[in-house]
C-alpha cells in the first residue's frame, strides 16, 4: 500500500465572490480531531493509520508554487490529499500528477461547471480549473456531478472537452460511467445543498445530500490516487456543520485511497 500525505493549501486568491476558504484546512482537521466522533470511516477501516501522514498547512503566495509542493510529496512515491483552498489549487495538483499519472479520470463534485475560458479576465480562476486541465489533456475522462448552474458557454466548453455531466435537475447516479483509469476526486463542498453546507461561498439550493455524495464515494469501484476538498469558507459556516462535513467525507475519501 502506498503511503498517503494530507497537505492543508491556504489559498484563496482565487475566488472571484468571497475570501475565506484559505482558513479551511486547519478548522477541518480540528472538527477531525475535536473529540465528536472517531477516526473510523462507515466501512469500519480507521485513518489512523501508520500510512498516513498530515504534512501540515502550507501558506501560498504564488500561485504555480502549489505545483511544487504537490510535486515533492508525489515524488516521495505518496499518494496525496489535499485540503483546500479555492477551486484554483486543483489545476495545478492535477499538473503535477500528470507525471506519474499520464491517464488519469477525474470525479468532480460541485455546483459548478468550473470551465470557464477565463473569468473576470483571469484564466486561472476558481471558475476555470477544470476548463485548463482538459485543454492540457490532463485527464482521459472528467464526470461532473451535482452542477446546477450551467450556462450556454460552460455547456459548449463541457461539449468541446467531452466532459459527462450529471445535473442535479435530472440525476440519476446509476447512469455515471465507470471509471476505467486510476482516479482523482475533487470535491467542491459548494456541490452539497446549503442546507447540508452553508459554510460556502456561493450558496446554490437544489443540491446534493450528504448521503448521496457519501454512497457516491463509498462506491467507487477504481484506485483512487488523490483527492481534494475545496471551497469550504469558515466565515459563511453556522455552527462548524460544514467543518464536521468536511471532515467526514475527508474519512472517506482517504478510506477510499488506501
Amino acid at each position: 500500500m502506498k503511503k498517503i500525505i494530507i497537505q492543508g493549501i491556504k489559498f484563496d486568491e482565487k475566488s472571484s465572490y468571497q475570501k475565506g476558504p484559505k482558513l479551511a484546512p486547519a478548522l477541518i482537521r480540528e472538527a477531525l480531531n475535536c473529540g465528536s466522533a472517531n477516526m473510523f470511516a462507515e466501512n469500519l477501516d480507521s485513518i489512523e493509520n501508520s500510512k498516513i501522514e498530515d504534512k501540515g498547512d502550507f501558506e501560498i503566495s504564488e500561485y504555480f508554487d502549489i505545483e511544487k509542493v504537490t510535486k515533492n510529496h508525489l515524488n516521495s512515491g505518496a499518494k496525496v490529499f489535499t485540503l483546500g483552498g479555492d477551486h484554483s489549487i486543483t489545476f495545478p495538483i492535477i499538473k503535477a500528477h500528470s507525471k506519474a499519472y499520464p491517464k488519469l479520470d477525474i470525479l468532480h463534485i460541485d455546483a459548478h461547471c468550473d470551465l470557464y475560458d477565463n473569468f473576470e479576465g483571469d484564466k486561472y480562476s476558481h471558475a476555470c480549473p477544470f476548463a485548463r486541465i482538459m485543454e492540457s489533456k490532463l485527464a482521459v475522462k472528467l464526470i461532473q456531478v451535482g452542477i446546477r448552474t450551467l450556462n450556454t458557454h460552460q455547456a459548449e466548453q463541457a461539449e468541446k472537452f467531452n466532459v459527462e455531466i450529471h445535473q442535479m435537475k435530472n440525476l440519476d447516479l446509476t447512469k455515471i460511467s465507470r471509471f476505467e483509469n486510476p482516479l482523482y476526486i475533487s470535491l467542491d463542498m459548494d456541490g452539497f445543498d446549503p442546507a447540508f453546507a452553508p459554510g460556502v461561498s456561493h450558496h446554490e439550493p437544489g443540491g446534493l445530500t450528504s448521503r448521496q455524495v457519501i454512497d457516491l464515494i463509498q462506491n467507487i469501484d477504481a484506485e483512487v490516487i488523490g483527492a481534494d476538498i475545496v471551497e469550504y469558507n469558515p466565515n459563511r459556516d453556522f455552527q462548524n456543520m460544514t467543518a464536521f462535513l468536511a471532515a467526514k467525507m475527508m474519512k472517506e475519501i482517504l478510506v477510499k485511497m488506501i
